[in-house]
C-alpha cells in the first residue's frame, strides 16, 4: 500500500472569504482531505467550513495538537499516513511550522520517509517583510520580546546592534493590547534613524503598514488598534571594513603615546 502525504495546509490571517487570500490548488487540498491534525480543533472546523469543505464537518477526522504538540503522540498521529491516508496540519492561522506548531511533526514525518507538501498561503511575517522596504536578503523572526520593561529594552537594543552589524531584519510580534507599549519602548530606545515597521491587520480589511524612524514615530504618536500586528526595525548598517595585514617591525622606545593599531581605528 502507497504511503499517504503530509499536507501543510496554510490559513488565511484575517476574517473573510479564504478565496481571497488562499490559490485553488491550495483550497482544493484543504477539500480532498478527511483527516486533520489542527492546533485549535474549533477553528480548523470553521476554516473547513468556509472552504466548502464537500464532506460534512462532523464526518471529518480533526484531531487537535495544541500550541505545543506532545512528541510522544507524533507516532500515533502520523501511523494513518505511513498507512496511506493523506493528512493535513492546518494552524489557527497562517502557514503550519512557520511560528506556529508543526515544525516537529514535519521533522519526525521526514524520519518516517514520508512525503511533505506545502502549499501556499499568507504569512504576515513574509508580507510585512515585503511591505517594509527592509533587508530582504537577510532577515529574523524572534517572536515575542519580553514583557517585563528592563528585559525588553535589552531585547531591543541587542537586536538593534544585531541589525547595525550585519545588516539584517529583525521581525517580531505582540500581543495586541501591548502594540502601543511596545511602539513606544522602539521609538523611545532605539537610535532615532533606525526605521520601524508596523504593519496592522495584514490582509484585512484594516491593515495598515508603515514605515517611519524612531525619531519619526515619537512625533507621530502612538495609536495603534488593538489587532494582530508584527514589528519589524533595521538600523542604520554600518559595515566594518578590516585593513590589510602589516609586517611586524621592531618595537621603538615612545615618549608621548602609542598610536593605535591601524585595525582598531
Amino acid at each position: 500500500m502507497a504511503q499517504g502525504r503530509l499536507y501543510l495546509i496554510p490559513v488565511p490571517i484575517t476574517e473573510g472569504d479564504p478565496a481571497e487570500t488562499l490559490p485553488l490548488s491550495t483550497l482544493t487540498a484543504a477539500r480532498s482531505c478527511k483527516r486533520f491534525l489542527a492546533e485549535n480543533a474549533k477553528s480548523a472546523r470553521s476554516f473547513l467550513k468556509a472552504c466548502g469543505h464537500p464532506v460534512a464537518i462532523a464526518e471529518l477526522e480533526i484531531i487537535e495538537i495544541g500550541h505545543e504538540p506532545d512528541p510522544a503522540k507524533f507516532s500515533e498521529w502520523l501511523s494513518p499516513v505511513k498507512d496511506g491516508t493523506d493528512t493535513a496540519i492546518v494552524s489557527e492561522s497562517g502557514c503550519p511550522a512557520v511560528a506556529d506548531p508543526g515544525a516537529g511533526l514535519v521533522k519526525f514525518a521526514q524520519t518516517l520517509g514520508l512525503e511533505v507538501v506545502p502549499f501556499v498561503g499568507p504569512s504576515s511575517i513574509l508580507l510585512t517583510l515585503m511591505a517594509s522596504g527592509m533587508n530582504g536578503q537577510r532577515f529574523r523572526f524572534l517572536g515575542y520580546l519580553p514583557v517585563h520593561e528592563d528585559e525588553r529594552r535589552q531585547a531591543i537594543l541587542s537586536l538593534e546592534k544585531e541589525s547595525r552589524t550585519t545588516g539584517e531584519t529583525e521581525l517580531f510580534i505582540e500581543t495586541p493590547y501591548r502594540n502601543n507599549r511596545i511602539l513606544e519602548a522602539l521609538a523611545t530606545t532605539l537610535a532615532a534613524d533606525t526605521r520601524i515597521t508596523v504593519a496592522t491587520d495584514v490582509t484585512g480589511r484594516e491593515e495598515r503598514i508603515e514605515t517611519l524612524t524612531a525619531r519619526e514615530w515619537q512625533q507621530k504618536g502612538y495609536e495603534l488598534p488593538k489587532l494582530p500586528t508584527v514589528f519589524a526595525v533595521q538600523a542604520t548598517f554600518v559595515k566594518v571594513i578590516k585593513s590589510a595585514g602589516h609586517k611586524k617591525t621592531p618595537h621603538k622606545p615612545v615618549r608621548a603615546y602609542t598610536p593605535r593599531h591601524p585595525a582598531r581605528r
